[in-house]
């Protein structure tokens, strides 16, 4: 598994509710979502309790496996940490497309096909995403805990996501806590194809998330899906096992 590749210039991402189209070269390290929220209802309310200012932000992890098979599953991790002296307001990554922006669905992208009703399709599918931001029972890999008699919490955009485009917040962060991002995803579509991430430090474009100790606020994955699927078979010791 490798870190992602990252790279120190500013983006933008566009709230979900508007329908915004764009590419990664209109983002911004900050989230302007004021219209969005007031679409919603309420969202001037929102905005004005968002603290104004900057905080510090370090990426402390960064990985997805650049090398994939179809149908294998695989985990997205991005770990952040609050490397000033206040709470951050709400920590938050946001998926984008390399092309598209948010205009495609997280981990998919725009097919270029007339006549469809919607043009964005799956890279991955998504099995279980980031927790709730008011989760109190968190794995130490960043997973919820199981639920109903060891039932994981699969399927779904997952209790941290949030009304805008491809986006998931966890809430306030104190000063020198870590959140994590962990996302289950399977391939099911092979070639390459890049992912871009971003970070913010709230949802309302008050709150700016800035660098720390020269980290980024986003990255790259370029990952390479073979055709292949991965295979699996039972060991001698009768455990189902896969290739690696």
């Amino acid at each position: 598994m490798r870190d992602a590749k990252l790279e120190p210039v500013e983006w933008y991402v566009a709230p979900a509710v508007t329908g915004w189209r764009g590419t990664s070269a209109a983002i911004t390290a900050s989230v302007v979502v004021g219209l969005a929220l007031a679409a919603c209802g309420g969202g001037s309310n929102q905005a004005s309790s968002e603290p104004k200012g900057s905080f510090k932000v370090d990426v402390a992890t960064a990985a997805f496996p650049t090398k994939q098979r179809l149908a294998q599953h695989t985990d997205m991790v991005i770990t952040v940490r609050n490397a000033g002296t206040k709470p951050i307001p709400d920590i938050a990554v946001t998926i984008t497309d390399a092309n598209q922006g948010t205009g495609a669905q997280a981990f998919g992208e725009i097919l270029d096909m007339p006549g469809l009703a919607s043009a964005s399709r799956p890279v991955w599918i998504l099995d279980q995403a980031p927790c709730p931001a008011n989760a109190t029972d968190i794995t130490k890999d960043g997973e919820c805990a199981p639920v109903d008699n060891g039932v994981p919490q699969t399927g779904g955009p997952g209790g941290a996501v949030t009304a805008y485009s491809n986006t998931w917040a966890m809430g306030q962060l104190g000063a020198g806590r870590s959140a994590t991002f962990k996302w289950g995803l399977t391939a099911v579509k092979a070639g390459v194809h890049v992912v871009r991430y971003q970070i913010a430090a709230g949802l309302n474009g008050k709150a700016t998330a800035v660098y720390a100790g020269g980290q980024p606020l986003r990255g790259t994955f370029v990952v390479d899906i073979a055709t292949a699927s991965q295979q699996a078979y039972v060991n001698d010791a009768g455990r189902v096992v896969s290739d690696p």
